[in-house]
């Protein structure tokens, strides 16, 4: 429940929506949030004829203090108008398709009314629903919409001496992270909005299944795996590969989709004022719907489809897999309480991501984690003892953790009170008050114990998170500065553990200390070490993931273990993806070949991103940077 005070600012932020958003371009422009000073818009350009790149011109109704742009490159015009151009990866759009994910905070005089957007051109042609379409110039002139309406005053705004060319050179901006500011106004050391942009992408590129036409940002994915099913030929298509490989593995997914819905749920800020709040909603729905799939009945539970011997013999693209890919599940006879409770788990955060989105999707995902978390209560084993096939990969080390881990989630979730006293039993009963060493699709201890505190409030929670992440602020780290956990996906470990303790941070527990932690394990994937370890992103980024599908030129070019042998960079940018990343010394060589320190998979992008989108919300709050 919301407390009293955010109650009384609702009327503000509806009513100011309403004014920013009431302009002859509703049909393409929505605000997605706003404050005194400012507003966020994501843009949707229905494409009627095939375009390999696109220039946009925007026409606002007064005078901006600064305009700052996600997926595209911006120039001002005059001091109204601004021009928008594709970026490497989004230029080329097919018809029938809707170029999304475009958008930008608008930033003015807090005391002046709010700028609304009266034409927008796209490649010439007004795209605006309420005005004769034109191949005209824009206006430069127009009345300016005034109302005396309050607006929301409850964030500090943000503060910026950028202010528009009113010469008629144009002024050039880009996407790359300076030293000074993030690149769009934040004082941030890195371009975070851009950094969760292309995090998205990355999960974009590992969807399986029927690609949606108007929602395919990625040009050489295509449909594939349409053919999965389970043992009685329940369909399995959807969901995402785990890795570099094809395989689809649940228990690593679910930790991941739990840990990004839980940053949209409690940092939504970090998401909307880049632009990316629907797309983290619809990657989160993108696996969801595939594990409504998999649970074909309430005691049955698909844990994998893909076999990895014959998977990882395969060098190629996921479109043109032939070889066989048999599926394996859990049930009552052969359980497994961690992948059943932490499906649960993801299922009961991404209610809250849709409940006022989508009530009636919500209410599916709640009534699964329901029946899924008494199917790991009722029947107790570990996962990669009814399923052996994956414990080559995943195995479990226990599923006292996922027991309380979705109890504690589905009480947030329900506010039933019987989840939040099985969680504490579970607590006690497996011991989860000692100090881990990780936070990872294996063990969620941290996450207990921060859940707990934050919905008890109770001081033995807060103290075992304290005891938690002064270790790892303690713990000596790399001579460049990483937190190393681990070999195997080293960046992960460190991006996982630093979004606890932000989490910590909210609860007033060494509120800075810990936040600057967790901001320099994050820099330190970004670029901090001189490199980038994000594909796409920064500073000399990895070129040669070890990832299937984007090492493949552009069909009808062959692809196979040739193509996995070859020097070259990946021909395909997989945007985002964050590679496992170096040794305890700060070695890490970009190959192909390192499958340790150069693979990259869904959950390795997990703690990652929920970190980004807590570390945004922060800096456009005024709150830390």
């Amino acid at each position: 429940m919301l407390p009293a005070p955010v109650f009384s600012i609702i009327p503000y932020i509806l009513l100011f929506i309403r004014i920013v958003s009431g302009g002859p371009c509703d049909n393409i422009v929505s605000v997605t949030s706003s404050w005194s000073g400012g507003y966020t818009t994501a843009l949707k350009i229905p494409i009627k004829t095939s375009i390999t790149n696109w220039k946009m011109d925007i026409t606002f109704s007064s005078v901006l203090s600064s305009l700052q742009v996600w997926d595209a490159t911006s120039t001002v015009t005059n001091t109204l108008q601004y021009r928008l151009s594709n970026v490497s990866y989004n230029g080329i759009q097919n018809a029938g398709a809707t170029l999304s994910g475009v958008g930008f905070n608008a930033y003015y005089v807090s005391t002046a009314p709010a700028p609304v957007i009266t034409i927008i051109l796209f490649n010439g042609v007004n795209v605006c629903s309420n005005v004769t379409k034109t191949t005209t110039k824009p206006l430069t002139t127009t009345k300016p919409l005034t109302t005396t309406a309050k607006p929301l005053t409850t964030t500090k705004p943000l503060i910026t001496t950028v202010k528009p060319l009113t010469t008629a050179k144009p002024l050039t901006t880009t996407t790359r992270p300076v030293t000074t500011t993030s690149g769009g106004g934040l004082p941030t050391k890195y371009n975070y909005r851009e950094a969760i942009t292309k995090s998205l992408l990355f999960y974009y590129a590992q969807r399986s299944g029927r690609l949606p036409v108007a929602d395919n940002p990625i040009p050489y994915r295509f449909d594939s795996a349409v053919n999965d099913r389970g043992q009685s030929g329940e369909d399995l298509t959807g969901g995402y590969y785990d890795a570099g490989d094809h395989l689809k593995l649940g228990f690593p997914l679910t930790s991941a989709i739990t840990i990004i819905a839980w940053s949209i749920v409690d940092f939504p800020l970090g998401y909307s004022s880049a632009g990316q709040l629907t797309k983290a909603q619809n990657m989160v729905k993108w696996a969801t719907d595939y594990f409504i799939k998999a649970h074909v009945a309430a005691n049955k539970l698909y844990g994998q489809v893909g076999d990895g011997t014959l998977d990882h013999n395969y060098w190629g693209r996921p479109e043109e897999m032939t070889m066989n890919r048999p599926a394996f599940f859990i049930s009552a006879t052969n359980p497994g309480s961690d992948l059943a409770g932490e499906t649960a788990a993801a299922l009961a955060a991404t209610s809250m991501v849709f409940r006022s989105v989508n009530s009636t999707y919500s209410a599916l995902c709640l009534t699964r984690a329901k029946q899924l978390y008494a199917f790991a209560k009722q029947y107790q084993r570990i996962y990669s003892q009814s399923i052996p096939q994956v414990a080559d990969f995943y195995p479990s080390s226990g599923f006292g953790d996922e027991l309380a881990w979705s109890a504690s989630w589905l009480y947030r979730a329900t506010n039933d009170v019987t989840y939040l006293n099985d969680a504490k039993t579970f607590y006690t009963q497996f011991g989860l008050s000692s100090n881990p060493w990780e936070f990872s699709w294996d063990s969620k201890n941290p996450g207990v114990q921060v859940m707990l505190a934050k919905l008890t409030g109770e001081t033995q929670y807060k103290n075992a998170v304290k005891v938690f992440c002064d270790s790892k602020v303690n713990q000596p780290k790399t001579p460049k500065g990483l937190l190393f956990i681990n070999k195997w996906g080293s960046l992960r470990h460190a991006s996982n553990i630093a979004f606890i303790c932000l989490q910590a941070a909210e609860l007033n527990i060494s509120t800075l200390t810990y936040r600057q932690f967790a901001q320099k394990q994050i820099h330190y994937a970004l670029g901090d070490t001189g490199r980038s370890f994000v594909v796409g992103f920064g500073v000399n980024p990895p070129v040669k993931p070890h990832h299937s599908s984007s090492s493949c030129p552009n069909r009808p070019a062959p692809c196979d273990w040739s193509t996995y042998s070859s020097t070259g960079p990946n021909p395909q940018i997989l945007y985002g993806a964050l590679v496992g990343g170096p040794d305890d010394k700060d070695v890490y060589v970009d190959d192909r070949d390192n499958y340790v320190t150069n693979e990259v998979a869904c959950d390795y992008n997990a703690g990652f991103q929920a970190s980004l989108a807590a570390l945004q919300s922060l800096a456009v709050q005024g709150l830390f940077n």
